[in-house]
């Protein structure tokens, strides 16, 4: 079905696996494409309720774009394009299902950026993470200097994105980067124990209150709370 992708949907969880595992998963324009259509297609499907996002192989959940795309005027413009055209990033943001990484090995650039863009991370114990750009005289710009000042203290952003170094598992967590960390070989059954928590609640009090936190970001506090008591009460008239 995918070149790039594994998709699996089990009662009410859909498995998207990045599978590219020889080359650390990076991120290429195919995979960009299908991880488009794919998102699109769980965010229509009424079957799943919770996605989970993992990695193929041991090494990595993705070491990020896959740089052998780059330097050619071709491929930069596709590129640029693309991301305009379909905005991948938006489009999992605006999703109203909870979508969990489950991030093992290297999870640097793109390959952090994606999991920015999940409500809920989980770390194994081998895993890195990081914003590397900055070494290869460039800038994240799939997002990553504005989505992980929202997730970690600015002055934490701040190092990691201009010293390109990658955090630890440990460090991530202490920071609010991930919210657990556990041995690599429970991560994906940790992950699915998280997805089961989240299915039993309900549904559209899930999707209500994921509305308030997103949204209510960008929001001054008075304009949150009053976006806070709309959704309440939507959420108390069914």
């Amino acid at each position: 079905m995918f070149d790039t992708l594994l998709y699996d949907k089990q009662d009410g969880i859909a498995w998207i696996t990045l599978n590219r595992p020889d080359l650390l998963n990076a991120i290429n324009m195919r995979m960009r494409d299908e991880l488009w259509d794919v998102v699109q297609a769980v965010r229509d499907d009424p079957e799943v309720l919770v996605v989970i996002f993992k990695g193929a192989g041991e090494r990595a959940f993705s070491a990020g774009a896959d740089i052998s795309e780059f330097g050619t005027a071709p491929s930069y413009v596709e590129s640029r394009r693309a991301r305009r055209q379909r905005d991948l990033w938006g489009l999992m943001l605006s999703l109203e299902k909870p979508l969990i990484a489950a991030i093992h090995g290297y999870a640097l650039g793109a390959g952090i950026e994606l999991p920015m863009c999940c409500d809920l991370r989980i770390a194994s114990e081998d895993a890195r993470l990081g914003l590397p750009e900055v070494s290869l005289g460039y800038i994240p710009s799939a997002g990553g200097t504005q989505t992980l000042p929202r997730h970690v203290p600015p002055g934490v952003a701040m190092h990691m994105i201009l010293t390109g170094d990658p955090i630890d598992a440990g460090t991530a967590l202490r920071h609010g980067l991930v919210q657990r960390v556990v041995p690599r070989e429970r991560l994906y059954q940790e992950a699915e124990s998280l997805a089961r928590t989240l299915m039993s609640r309900g549904p559209l009090a899930l999707r209500l209150a994921k509305r308030a936190v997103l949204e209510g970001l960008d929001l001054p506090l008075a304009e949150g709370l009053a976006l806070e008591r709309r959704l309440a009460a939507r959420a108390l008239a069914v």
